[in-house]
């Protein structure tokens, strides 16, 4: 398998564990239509990738998530690599949610 190949798995696999353990399912994703899983995703991704730019934003800490953050109590990094795949499954739930509503608008 090709590294890229298991990541792709990887963030898949966290994609099932936010619907199963987390219980973000496709019903409750729809309910957040105003961009909040892509500025979840968005948080995650820049806590990750450089702590001096989230800190130009808003200090990021365990305990602070960025100013964009849309639901404070679940702000939870973790690692930089943990937190990027995090990021990634939550794009796929916001490309998810925004495939469904297009559907039902067609």
């Amino acid at each position: 398998m090709k590294p890229h190949e298991y990541v792709i798995m990887e963030i898949a696999r966290e994609r099932e564990r936010q619907m199963t353990q987390e219980g973000w399912t496709p019903e409750h994703d729809d309910r957040h239509s105003d961009g909040e899983l892509a500025r979840a995703a968005a948080g995650y991704a820049l806590n990750a990738g450089t702590e001096r730019w989230v800190k130009l934003m808003r200090p990021a800490s365990a305990d602070n998530p960025p100013a964009w953050w849309p639901w404070p109590d679940w702000w939870k990094p973790k690692n930089p690599r943990r937190d990027l795949v995090r990021a990634a499954a939550m794009i796929v739930a916001e490309i998810e949610r925004l495939d469904r509503a297009a559907n039902q608008q067609g």
